[in-house]
């Protein structure tokens, strides 16, 4: 890995810790982003001088926070700083923040930053995109690809939000146990758009956006350490595991989409696979299905299946039918395509399709796959239409790369 690459990656993945410490300190959003910028600043300028610290996250809250503390007292010019014992718990010391980042469940700062974000006075429009614009780091752009929105909109929620947590109506201690189950749901939500969104990259940003799939992964863990009798929970984890341990075989080494069904699964990550599988089994036995042990479920019969060919697409299309049910959803419809075109065929899969256009008319993989069942159904010219607009609307090279590969096909038919 190339030293901007690891630099890169490193302050993504401290991002959750830094800031959620740094808002314990200063109780303000705006300073505690700031505070990590700055930080970020002088990592950019130090690390590749004097070569990486012993605990990247604790070298950044402690430079965030003497900036950030600098920053107070110039504006407070001759007013005296609060007591240290308001700005912070922790002793100025980067080996006594290292110790105490992850030291419990209850007071993790990862953990209060996500409960503030969802907190119940705000929309929740605005819960979900504020936790991963203030969580994880992700830029409105890809905020509001996740939302399917455009970007002016996402802002204004994003703004709106962080306002009125500005203005103090909402409070920055840890929820109690009631507050904590009310607030699951939104909580559980972000953390799988912030795999999703890691998970989705390229082969050229995978390097630097991987380490939000393990963060979400550490996230789901520990929501299960506190509710581990929750089966929805237990299949938010499972999914999220499921989904990463094929993650080394998802592109070629010249950097195309390799798609499932033809992936070697021998490159699949076993221990997160028998890690997920153990945790869907278990949330079966509660006989609470939600949408996230539907997806698990069917994450877990791909991995299951030793061949391609083995796969239960019968019992896929059902455990999809159920999911559409509890939570229906145009992408839903188009995920159970993929298992319809399998058991009765591409064009009764097209047909479930083709009324979602409107609703997905900017969605890359909607034109991707019906593209794929226009052309094995021989309608050429309207499957070229198709992948056409998929390469338009491709979130990267690879994408656009794969789609490309369908259209040399069809000029060689």
């Amino acid at each position: 890995m190339s030293e901007a690459a690891w630099i890169e990656a490193a302050l993504t993945a401290a991002r959750p810790q830094a800031v959620g410490a740094l808002l314990r300190y200063f109780r303000n959003l705006d300073i505690a982003e700031e505070a990590f910028q700055e930080a970020c600043l002088r990592a950019l300028k130090n690390w590749p001088k004097n070569g990486p610290p012993r605990d990247p996250t604790a070298w950044l809250i402690f430079v965030g926070r003497n900036s950030a503390i600098d920053g107070v007292r110039r504006q407070a010019k001759q007013q005296p700083l609060p007591p240290e014992e308001i700005l912070s718990d922790l002793e100025d010391t980067e080996t006594a923040i290292a110790e105490k980042i992850d030291g419990s469940d209850y007071r993790d700062d990862i953990l209060r930053l996500l409960f503030i974000c969802c907190h119940p006075d705000l929309p929740a429009t605005q819960q979900i995109p504020l936790a991963l614009r203030i969580v994880s780091g992700l830029s409105v752009r890809q905020i509001a690809r996740a939302f399917l929105v455009g970007e002016s909109a996402m802002e204004q929620r994003i703004t709106r939000a962080k306002s009125r947590i500005g203005a103090g109506g909402i409070p920055f201690e840890t929820p109690d146990a009631i507050e904590r189950a009310e607030r699951l749901a939104t909580v559980a939500a972000m953390i799988y758009l912030i795999f999703n969104e890691g998970y989705s990259a390229g082969p050229a940003e995978q390097q630097a956006r991987f380490p939000l799939c393990e963060e979400a992964i550490r996230l789901a863990r520990l929501l299960l350490r506190i509710f581990p009798t929750e089966p929805e929970i237990m299949g938010l984890a499972a999914l999220l595991l499921l989904q990463n341990a094929r993650a080394g075989a998802r592109f070629n080494a010249e950097g195309s989409v390799i798609l499932l069904e033809d992936q070697d699964r021998s490159l699949w990550n076993r221990k997160m696979i028998n890690e997920g599988l153990a945790l869907v089994d278990k949330a079966v036995r509660h006989r609470r299905p939600g949408p996230y042990q539907i997806q698990a479920a069917i994450a877990a019969l791909h991995a299951r299946a030793v061949r391609a060919e083995d796969t239960d697409w019968l019992e896929i299309d059902l455990l999809y039918a159920a999911l559409e049910r509890l939570t229906p959803s145009p992408v839903i419809t188009l995920n159970r395509a993929v298992a319809v075109a399998k058991v009765r065929g591409p064009a009764e899969a097209l047909a479930l399709i083709e009324p979602l256009e409107d609703r997905l008319s900017g969605y890359f993989h909607y034109f991707g796959v019906k593209g794929g069942l226009l052309m094995k159904i021989g309608r050429t010219c309207e499957a070229r239409e198709a992948f056409n607009r998929a390469i338009s609307l491709a979130n990267t090279a690879a994408e656009a790369a794969h789609i490309r590969m369908h259209l040399d096909s069809l000029g060689r038919g």
